[in-house]
């Protein structure tokens, strides 16, 4: 090419835009050291990661945002650099349900980066309770999902467990059915999470109306179970498609166009309020004449919006229940502390679960 190239001249300002940004997040990484420093001479030890701040720092980089990046790619990449620095004061170790590659994996790294130590378990009750031994510093479980609701196992452990959530991520969820079958005709059984094969039930009805449908403890164990038997089919995520080699016979499977999964961080640590913050309410209800009315009244009296009820089964006698309530705000807040507090004169228990950043795309 020509020395009057027009490539060259943009070519010259990017490596120049390239070295600034690296000095710039070099002069980032040496500002969170001595954050860290700072922190072990005071002797706090063991909150280096301060889910209020980070959320804060994403939303001003979205509102900061003049494209041509999404808000959420701009987001991602701010989520690395922090994830990189945040590395050098204290790795965080993270579990989540495995093996890896699972959604919840992919959901762990939206939310804290790449950086984080993995800890795939085997199951839902193995993360609350790796957390609870202080096996690792946080959780990541799914709780809710756009067209399946809730996910009552998570729930009941909540119910049980002294864990409070400190923070929320969610998920776009895009299933792919994997095989090293090439043609569906030759797809004998497909195994996949119960909850995937209850996203992807009408696909599968019209594609696979024949073939057997087996619910495993997680996509990433239907995915390496699709590369080892003939006649096998999984459902999963690009993720496991890639760590696994299974090539995908068909993408975007799922029966909702727009399938988003929330997850929730578990942990020990309940951070301060951030400024745009969910508070999450376990509430035993009196099996009384009005008793929903009295829980939901102080709410909507002082404005406070609800975004979702459930209840399950309270174990404790028949016909009582329990309410999982997640409501906008944050604990410390007066008209929330007021609203929590008259709650719980008019129910047999309240417990908060957590009050934590709203998710940050």
């Amino acid at each position: 090419m020509s020395d009057k190239d027009p490539l060259a001249a943009i070519r010259e300002r990017i490596d120049a835009i390239d070295a600034s940004i690296q000095s710039l997040v070099s002069e980032r990484a040496e500002c969170a050291r001595e954050v860290a420093l700072i922190k072990r001479e005071h002797g706090d030890t063991g909150h280096f990661y301060r889910p209020e701040r980070e959320a804060q720092v994403l939303r001003a980089v979205q509102a900061r945002n003049q494209g041509p990046l999404t808000d959420e790619a701009v987001a991602r990449i701010f989520r690395e650099i922090m994830s990189v620095c945040l590395a050098l004061e204290k790795p965080l170790k993270v579990a989540f349900l495995g093996p890896e590659g699972t959604y919840t994996h992919a959901a762990a790294l939206k939310h804290f980066g790449g950086l984080i130590e993995s800890e795939p378990v085997a199951n839902l009750e193995e993360v609350f309770r790796l957390v609870e031994a202080d096996g690792a510093d946080f959780g990541v479980v799914p709780v809710e999902n756009s067209s399946e609701g809730v996910i009552n196992h998570t729930l009941d452990l909540f119910m049980k467990s002294p864990l409070c959530i400190s923070g929320e991520v969610t998920l776009r969820i895009r299933h792919n059915l994997m095989s090293r079958e090439s043609s569906l005709a030759d797809i004998e059984r497909v195994y996949a999470h119960q909850q995937a094969l209850a996203q992807c039930r009408m696909w599968l009805d019209q594609n696979l109306p024949n073939a057997e449908r087996i619910a495993v403890r997680s996509n990433s164990v239907a995915v390496i179970m699709a590369g080892e038997q003939p006649g096998i089919a999984a459902i999963g995520g690009d993720m496991a498609a890639q760590l696994y080699d299974i090539p995908i016979r068909h993408a975007d499977i799922e029966d909702e166009p727009d399938n988003t999964t929330r997850f929730v961080i578990i942990g020990k640590h309940r951070p301060p309020p951030s400024g745009v913050d969910r508070t999450s309410l376990l509430v035993f209800a009196h099996n009384t004449s009005g008793s929903l009315y009295r829980l939901l009244e102080p709410l909507a009296r002082r404005s406070i919006s609800m975004s979702n009820i459930e209840s399950r089964p309270s174990r404790r006698g028949v016909w009582e229940y329990v309410f999982f309530i997640d409501i906008d705000g944050h604990r410390d807040e007066q008209a929330v502390s007021d609203a929590i507090d008259e709650i719980g004169q008019a129910s047999a228990m309240v417990t908060v679960l957590g009050s934590y950043p709203r998710a940050v795309l």
